[in-house]
């Protein structure tokens, strides 16, 4: 197959741009010349001015709860309590629970509770998560279910005067509560994972670093892939609490195949900015992991090969993650191990350089600075100018690596980089404009970054001769649009290892 007629951005700096592609198969066959034409019949694919890319890489997301929550009651838009229960209320109901997710109650008058919950849901259980995934509003029927069982280290329960649990979990509490006691099949869970991979596809997503594996979600992934395979490269991570099963077994890092492998351990230090639970310098927060803690999860992941991301949003939280990977770096340094900090948020001025001095990537999602743009002046106040500083980070020779972090964020990489360009998602001017990333900054974040994280470089993320063809195709050119016009361009089509996933050609 060619693909002619268009502009390839390879993101090769030794050959940036080529006018057409070969494709062998699987993998990229290389540019166009004569001996290409000679080829007996060639498939030619005229993409009549558009532009071809690396497919997207989303590195930081939650695929099958993303998939499954497309499904569940949204609560973005709720301003208040009262908004929040029209919306349950007027929701279809599905399955003997109802589950929503998106509400952020910063800045609402009154505060979600259990009792207010009930006015609109019964005795149907309900839990209904935080946009930012780490705190749950649960009704009576829901808290009753657990018979008081709610605390848990590294958690929250929140209660009244009388000490009465109000309704709202936060952290490792509500984390707890929804893998004991809310009822999912895995058979719902594959299919809202099938169907999310197609939405994915026809965003130009090729592949994903998921992180819901401490639900088991490499065994969804495995139910598609042995039925009608994967047209999504998985790269799961492995909860760090189950590091005794995988060091107990023969098992290399990255064991799989191209489509589904396993390869990095998944662990939290802090909580988030929205359920303010991060852990701050100010001494304010939720410390889940402690760094002497996550040395040893170092260490003995190390000693088994695997790398280590971990979630650190608040300044004390990095902090700490840091000095752990210093403390650690005789062990895992030779060996070449890629470890990551997730989010990586809220930083002091002095812990910013210290992901290029230690070779920590930062595992970023572009979108969440103009999300949370009020949030982070509401609760960080001046040190808002060390958060989402992704400008700072590149441009001190940092590993950037980007993702949505759905469903926190949708799933959507073209609107991530849009917002790490402008800085806004809305008609405001952009937050903190000098942390925006430049269009090709956005777009290696997002292509050869993950890829280089994965272990992948020298087979994903650019389009190079033996390369596998992971590729999407769009209206127009990114590279060549004014800031302000990045909304124009679109997905037209989705290829993965040769084969369209998503609107093969002709198009019109």
């Amino acid at each position: 197959m060619i693909l002619d007629n268009g502009v390839i951005r390879t993101l090769d700096p030794s050959l940036p741009r080529a006018g057409a592609l070969a494709i062998a198969g699987p993998i990229v066959a290389g540019g166009v010349g004569t001996h290409e034409w000679m080829l007996p019949t060639p498939e030619r694919v005229d993409l009549a001015g558009r532009c071809v890319l690396p497919a997207f890489t989303d590195s930081h997301v939650h695929f099958p709860t993303w998939a499954l929550a497309r499904h569940d009651v949204r609560l973005e838009q709720a301003a208040s309590v009262g908004a929040a229960l029209a919306l349950v209320a007027a929701h279809p109901r599905r399955g003997s629970w109802i589950r929503g997710t998106g509400w952020r109650d910063a800045a609402w008058p009154d505060r979600p509770t259990a009792a207010a919950l009930d006015t609109v849901t019964g005795s149907t259980p309900t839990a209904l998560w935080s946009k930012d995934y780490h705190s749950l509003w649960l009704n009576s029927a829901a808290l009753a279910v657990a018979g008081g069982d709610l605390d848990v280290r590294g958690g929250v329960v929140e209660r009244d005067s009388q000490g009465i649990p109000t309704g709202v979990l936060r952290e490792e509490s509500a984390w707890r509560f929804r893998e004991r006691f809310v009822e999912i099949t895995e058979d719902e869970w594959v299919e809202a994972t099938r169907e999310g991979i197609r939405v994915a596809n026809a965003r130009g997503v090729g592949a994903i670093h998921d992180k819901d594996g401490w639900l088991g979600a490499a065994s969804f992934f495995s139910r598609i892939h042995e039925r009608e395979g994967l047209s999504i490269r998985v790269w799961q991570s492995i909860p760090a609490d189950r590091l005794d099963e995988v060091a107990g077994l023969p098992l290399p890092a990255r064991i799989g195949d191209d489509f589904l492998r396993l390869g990095y351990l998944k662990t939290f230090m802090d909580g988030t900015l929205g359920s303010q639970t991060a852990l701050m310098l100010d001494g304010s927060g939720v410390e889940i992991t402690t760094r002497a803690e996550l040395e040893e999860i170092i260490l003995r992941g190390t000693e088994a090969g695997w790398p280590v991301a971990v979630h650190a949003i608040g300044d004390r939280a990095n902090r700490n993650a840091l000095d752990a990977f210093e403390a650690t770096r005789h062990a895992w340094a030779p060996r070449g191990l890629r470890h990551r900090i997730e989010h990586a948020q809220c930083l002091d001025a002095a812990d910013l350089p210290r992901f290029a001095e230690l070779g920590i990537a930062c595992s970023v999602q572009l979108s969440h600075a103009a999300s949370d743009r009020d949030l982070a002046d509401l609760y960080w106040g001046d040190r808002a100018e060390g958060a989402y500083a992704f400008r700072s980070l590149w441009d001190s020779g940092a590993v950037v690596v980007n993702g949505s972090d759905a469903p926190v964020e949708e799933l959507d990489p073209l609107a991530g980089i849009r917002a790490g360009v402008l800085r806004t998602i809305d008609e405001r001017p952009g937050w903190h404009p000098e942390q925006a990333l430049t269009v090709e900054q956005a777009i290696l974040a997002s292509t050869v970054t993950p890829a280089w994280l994965a272990g992948d470089e020298r087979r994903r993320g650019k389009l190079l001769p033996g390369f596998l063809a992971d590729l999407v195709v769009l209206s127009r050119d990114p590279f060549l649009c004014e800031a302000d016009e990045l909304e124009s361009v679109e997905v037209v089509a989705t290829m993965v290892g040769g084969r369209w996933v998503h609107n093969p050609p002709p198009w019109d």
